[in-house]
């Protein structure tokens, strides 16, 4: 008897030329790690977003894109031609306590397309349906949270931030129970790898010591060929501390543009280095270091300033799921012991590069770290302070930065140090990389908020406005300084949970 997964893949024809190519890595690891299964069809589904650039980036036509046989395939009616639908399974620490069996819960991997750079790219609809992994969950995802989903992928990606993607977004009117009844969503994500740490955590909990070794020889060979070795505690060993200066190099990247992730449990880190699971997320508004975007995290564990140093207590998880290859434990911790210095020295960079500052000089944590103790005293709107700034180095006045701040000669005494420090530096030139480095346009939670009730009621121009400047952050974008401007009022009354 076939499984649902093989009748799924029968049942139609090839909806797209032969000339996709495909391979299925992680399904060669063998049915420890996934399930097979086939998506649950979604009902009188419908367009709602495309990313027409990440399309092309995977070689698939833009016009094929737009028509019926794609809707059908994206909403996980059809079988993409080539495609083999599995869900992984993995564990994970959930807000510091450790959870269990988890996995995919309301996606499925449809494998590895390869690119026409060469590249393999792996396929995921996220909101297709139950899996064995749903852990009593419905299995679909809600049109809100898809949106905000779809939007921050490719947003992260146009500010250089390693993200997961967005492909698409495929709506229907099937209603969805979460805080209310919603409407069911399924958002197609791309990514070279989804796996987790928390893939590496399940199987030593489960103490499966092949598998663990089956999945280390998976990652190293196909995502960190580096880290080889001839003995096994010493890839391990590699792996671990190379993961470990992805992380920090991630982590710097967030600070620096002030996103905050709401919920980093070690199921949600990616062991490639990539930002992964945009549930309750939001970029700061006002800057402000303790923010918790998250109101189902009522101790503030994943709060903004904690970010760094959650992302260090989940690498230890790792390590701690790596121990029965690694052996010793002091092995694990000199693998982790770089990471606090290369965290502070890429939080470094990232901020001079804000500031225009290229080379490295003696007082400049100093500059940094005043400057911040400044914007959070005076709860200054983050990103526009930061264009501003640019706008001013580029020629501008500088009377829009100043007005920014109610202790203008706090800020004027900073400016001064900030001053004598660039002067044997061009200034146009600084203007011109800073407006390249500090973006005009992020999402923030009340733009992803306006759209969402405009998707809602069935208008999907608002979201198509806010994605053509968020693909390009750092452009102008005359017409939409909207898009730009300070939040409003009702903002901040925006709550976001773990539903989002």
């Amino acid at each position: 008897m076939n499984t649902p997964a093989e009748d799924f893949l029968r049942a139609a024809p090839a909806l797209v030329d032969a000339s996709l190519r495909w391979r299925h890595r992680f399904a060669t690891l063998g049915p420890d790690f996934y399930a097979r299964l086939a998506p649950e069809p979604l009902p009188h589904p419908y367009w709602v977003a495309r990313s027409d650039r990440l399309a092309a980036e995977l070689g698939l036509d833009t016009h094929w894109m737009a028509s019926d046989d794609a809707l059908a395939v994206f909403a996980g009616n059809a079988p993409l031609a080539g495609s083999s639908p599995l869900a992984s399974v993995y564990g994970g620490h959930q807000f510091g306590n450790w959870a269990g069996q988890l996995g995919d819960g309301r996606a499925i991997l449809l494998g590895e397309l390869l690119t026409p750079s060469g590249s393999g790219m792996e396929l995921q609809l996220k909101g297709s349906g139950l899996t064995p992994f749903s852990r009593m969950g419905d299995g679909r995802a809600v049109l809100r949270s898809s949106i905000r989903e779809f939007l921050a992928s490719e947003a992260m990606h146009a500010l250089g931030i390693p993200t997961t993607r967005a492909l698409c977004i495929v709506g229907s009117n099937a209603p969805v129970v979460r805080e209310t009844v919603e409407t069911a969503a399924v958002v197609t994500r791309v990514a070279p790898s989804f796996l987790r740490f928390g893939h590496f955590e399940y199987f030593a909990w489960r103490g499966k010591a092949e598998a663990l070794r089956a999945l280390l020889d998976h990652a190293v060979s196909h995502f960190y060929p580096e880290c080889q070795r001839t003995d096994v505690a010493e890839t391990a060993c590699a792996l671990l501390a190379a993961v470990t200066a992805r992380t920090a190099q991630l982590m710097a990247q967030w600070q620096a543009v002030g996103f905050c992730h709401g919920v980093m449990n070690t199921d949600n880190m990616s062991l490639i280095g990539l930002t992964l699971d945009y549930g309750p997320f939001n970029f700061l508004d006002a800057f402000e270091p303790g923010h918790v975007c998250n109101h189902t995290d009522v101790l503030g564990r994943y709060a903004f300033d904690r970010q760094p140093e959650v992302a260090r207590w989940n690498l230890f998880c790792l390590a701690e799921a790596l121990l029965p290859l690694i052996g010793e434990p002091e092995r694990a911790v000199q693998a982790l012991a770089p990471y606090p210095r290369l965290f502070a020295r890429a939080f470094e960079a990232r901020l001079r590069a804000k500031l225009g500052l290229g080379d490295a000089r003696p007082g400049d944590g100093a500059l940094i770290d005043a400057l911040l103790a400044l914007l959070a005293r005076e709860r200054v709107d983050y990103t526009i302070f930061w264009r501003r700034l640019s706008q001013h180095m580029a020629g501008d006045a500088l009377a829009p930065v100043r007005d920014l701040f109610l202790d203008r000669a706090a800020f004027d005494a900073w400016m001064l140090r900030y001053s004598e420090r660039n002067r044997t530096v061009s200034r146009w030139g600084m203007g011109d990389l800073m407006l390249k480095t500090n973006p005009k346009y992020i999402l923030r939670k009340h733009l992803a908020e306006q759209v969402i009730r405009a998707a809602t009621a069935g208008d999907f121009a608002p979201l198509a406005r806010l994605q053509a400047v968020l693909e390009a952050p750092f452009d102008e974008h005359p017409g939409c300084d909207d898009l730009a401007d300070f939040p409003p009022d009702w903002a901040a009354h925006l709550t976001l949970s773990c539903s989002s």
